[in-house]
């Protein structure tokens, strides 16, 4: 493995083996921890498919004692993600003075949103689109749609910030993150072990509650712009 396109298509291939319920791909030692009731072999087979050589690198025992380890807390897994929302706050806050309004602060936040975590995607592009797929149901139905939304998410953040075709805006950021939305919830709910492509790939965040509550402020400031008629 030498990128996160890598560790993306072996979680992938892994994932879908049956039996397997927990996939975790480690990149910097380039090994593969997999829960579930599933034979090595199954595994081997289902990472050689897609071009790597797998080998077993622990023993029945030593497999179970690391099993056993604690995974790294979700804050600490999405402190890259908290640190952005806390820098696209104070940005909003300065951006508003001297004088704040309601209106004004939600616009600016939104913008700033799609702007930054469009940037993100930019960073790791060629991977991202098969990530993204992996939960969103217009992804997966319409592969090219994976390869426009970085330019989606660049078009709406300038359209915000500048306050251009606002309430055309706001409809398609209730079209596309309720989808996102929709896929995200699916991929809590079966707990499956899906990379989170909402800041790209670069950063490998997992997916978790919190890109549901993400998604979910987006959701309600659109719609609370739209129904409270500053979407004109």
């Amino acid at each position: 493995m030498h990128c996160a396109g890598c560790v993306t298509t072996i979680e992938r291939a892994l994932t879908q083996v049956s039996g397997v319920r927990s996939v975790k791909v480690n990149l910097s030692d380039k090994s593969a921890a997999v829960g579930g009731d599933v034979s090595a072999e199954l595994l081997i087979d289902a990472v050689s498919k897609t071009g790597y050589k797998a080998v077993i690198k622990y023993s029945e025992e030593s497999s179970h004692q690391h099993s056993k380890e604690s995974p790294p807390s979700d804050l600490k897994q999405l402190y890259p993600l908290f640190l952005i929302f806390f820098y696209i706050t104070m940005a909003t806050l300065l951006m508003n003075q001297p004088e704040f309004s309601i209106p004004g602060l939600m616009y600016d936040f939104m913008g700033l949103f799609y702007i930054i975590f469009s940037f993100f995607k930019f960073l790791d592009y060629k991977n991202f689109p098969q990530t993204f797929a992996m939960y969103d149901p217009i992804a997966k139905a319409i592969p090219a749609y994976g390869w426009i939304y970085p330019f989606i998410e660049t078009g709406l953040g300038l359209a915000i910030l500048f306050r251009i075709a606002i309430y055309s805006a706001l409809i398609a950021t209730l079209i596309i993150l309720g989808a996102t939305t929709v896929g995200v919830v699916r991929a809590l709910s079966s707990k499956s072990q899906v990379q989170c492509a909402c800041l790209g790939t670069a950063l490998q965040l997992p997916m978790t509650k919190a890109t549901l509550i993400e998604n979910s402020i987006m959701l309600i400031m659109a719609s609370w712009m739209l129904f409270s008629g500053f979407g004109g």
